[in-house]
């Protein structure tokens, strides 16, 4: 945590000045946030009414109110979540925790830049991103938050579990980077055991992020490419969270269950979710009291460093 926190602070300049510090409402008008960095999205709004009844005139007060309030109704509350506050929700939130030494928060943040300079998906505004090693000594699920410029910050990391070939319709992982959309829905699991009590998609509730049909390579056979369908999930609570950390799925991804809600509550890899919100779509699948920040995302980026030993930072530190 620590070394994240100086590693945020040394680049609180360039914070200051990334695009993602302004947004703009549908009229057209631009506010800057960088006064309300601590602040939440009604007093934004507050902002806003003020003003609009100045710019216009009092006479319009209600239409200006009315049409606050419609806004309040339709936009996420925006959360008092800095990059810096974010590691530390991660740190109180996350009850599965790794801690890694400054050159692994280096070189898993070069691989994020060189993976999306590889499938051509340019970072437009800061936000968060998701990565996975899927190396069967590593099974790591990192949070990172993206500038525009300049290299991602590690904001917590977690043992995960990927794919385990050597069973019919199990999958490797696919690598790559992949866009979270709403092209394909998410989901929540509806907390019911498979024939072999198992809830595989964790208990009631938990979201089921969902990143399409995806071309794999077969875990099975004459290990050849076909397709899965790539989701990351919680998983059973009682009898498979424990075996986070190595290979275990089907093909999916396997998270933590306090990480999933981190990552559902605070709308991380929401980016495309909340332009729906605001294009009038219901989005029924987003946490009720959703606490969005100014920086969701759309990237889930899945990587094999090809280990030959198993990293000591990968043992679990518990609350």
């Amino acid at each position: 945590m620590l070394r994240t926190v100086n590693a945020y602070r040394s680049q609180q300049s360039k914070l200051q000045q990334e695009g993602c510090l302004s947004f703009q409402v549908n009229l057209g008008l631009w506010f800057d946030l960088t006064p309300l960095f601590h602040g939440s999205f009604v007093l934004t709004m507050t902002h806003l009414l003020s003003f609009l009844t100045t710019a216009i005139g009092l006479r319009y007060r209600f239409i200006c109110l009315s049409a606050a309030l419609l806004l309040l109704t339709v936009l996420p509350v925006q959360a008092e979540t800095s990059p810096l506050e974010m590691a530390g929700t991660f740190e109180n939130m996350v009850d599965k925790r790794l801690t890694l030494p400054d050159a692994e928060h280096l070189h898993y943040a070069q691989l994020i830049v060189d993976s999306l300079a590889q499938a051509h998906a340019r970072i437009q505004r800061a936000q968060y991103l998701v990565m996975v090693d899927r190396s069967p000594l590593v099974q790591t699920v990192f949070l990172y938050w993206a500038p525009v410029d300049g290299m991602p910050l590690l904001i917590g990391a977690s043992p995960t579990s990927t794919g385990r070939p050597g069973r019919f319709d199990y999958f490797e992982t696919p690598l790559g980077v992949f866009e979270h959309t709403v092209d394909n829905l998410d989901f929540r699991a509806e907390g019911t055991k498979n024939e072999n009590g198992i809830r595989g998609y964790g208990a009631k509730g938990m979201r089921v992020f969902d990143f399409g049909w995806q071309l794999a390579n077969k875990g099975w056979g004459d290990r050849s490419p076909s397709v899965m369908r790539l989701q990351m999930h919680a998983t059973d609570p009682d009898f498979l969270e424990g075996r986070l950390g190595s290979a275990q799925s089907k093909g999916c991804i396997r998270i933590p269950a306090s990480l999933n809600r981190l990552i559902d509550l605070y709308g991380l890899l929401d980016q495309d979710y909340e332009q729906s919100l605001l294009d009038g779509k219901n989005m029924w699948m987003l946490h009720p009291n959703r606490q969005a920040t100014p920086w969701s995302g759309r990237y889930l980026i899945v990587v094999d460093t090809l280990r030959t030993e198993r990293p000591t930072w990968t043992n679990i530190a518990l609350p």
